[in-house]
């Protein structure tokens, strides 16, 4: 912006302050560093870079995110690094449904046992590990500020059966899984080093299983119980952006037991 001399305007007035330079015919003159009052304040520029923080952190934490596959645990639907768009309105006025994929809060964040070994984790602390360059540091990650991206299975009320190969009743009925290609290894008799699990999903709650059957840290390995919370679900996931050969709708491919 450039410099105005003082008081110039359609009142401009003789009058001088006792600090302000003049020349011999009465009138003002900049001063010495060309500077004057009417200089924006360097607030002005930090104002704006709040305001924008202030506004992707609403976004993010109330509307949408953008989040990465870490693990092999949702293949071969989802590939390790694939990106996907998670929104955050649909559960405010309705329950998950089956066949649903869902980011929620990783079990050290609600399971009992795992935060009476050492779990848990405060709302500051995890808003620190989220942060993109703090939360890289190794000293400042914590398992519970984790996030982890399951399928829903069953809905309350629900009798869920899962048997050693990972395979799935809902009251007595199998559940059309075309999304599973790996299934738990089982031996001769039928046994393998997959939990079962025979069940009723309690209110409030929901039963979350991995795609990749075999290799899946999801409800039936969790020790404080086998069922999520709905209120530690931060979204749905809906759509995947990257890569751009598989972009498209993550919409349930399996919505209803048959």
């Amino acid at each position: 912006m450039p410099n105005l001399p003082a008081d110039d305007g359609p009142c401009r007035t003789n009058a001088l302050s006792p600090t302000e330079p003049h020349s011999e015919d009465g009138t003002t003159k900049p001063g010495p560093t060309g500077h004057n009052r009417s200089e924006e304040s360097p607030w002005v520029f930090w104002r704006s870079v709040v305001i924008t923080l202030a506004v992707a952190l609403g976004i993010r934490q109330f509307l949408l995110e953008a989040r990465y596959i870490p693990s092999g645990s949702m293949l071969p639907g989802l590939q390790i690094q694939d990106r996907l768009l998670v929104e955050k309105l649909s559960y405010r006025s309705r329950a998950p449904r089956r066949g649903e994929i869902v980011v929620f809060h990783a079990p050290h964040h609600f399971d009992p046992v795992l935060i009476s070994q050492g779990g848990g984790a405060g709302p500051l602390q995890c808003l620190l590990v989220n942060l993109p360059l703090i939360g890289a540091l190794p000293d400042v990650q914590q398992p519970a500020c984790d996030a982890f991206i399951k399928r829903v299975i069953a809905v309350p009320g629900d009798h869920v059966v899962v048997d050693p190969r990972g395979r799935v009743q809902i009251d007595g009925r199998a559940l059309l899984e075309p999304y599973v290609k790996n299934y738990c290894p089982v031996d001769n008799r039928g046994l393998g080093p997959c939990r079962t699990l025979d069940a009723v999903v309690p209110p409030g709650h929901v039963l979350v299983l991995g795609d990749n059957r075999g290799n899946s840290w999801d409800g039936r390995f969790w020790p404080g119980g086998h069922f999520l919370p709905q209120r530690e679900i931060i979204g749905r996931a809906f759509w995947r952006f990257f890569p751009i050969k598989t972009w498209g709708s993550l919409a349930p491919t399996s919505p209803q037991a048959p």
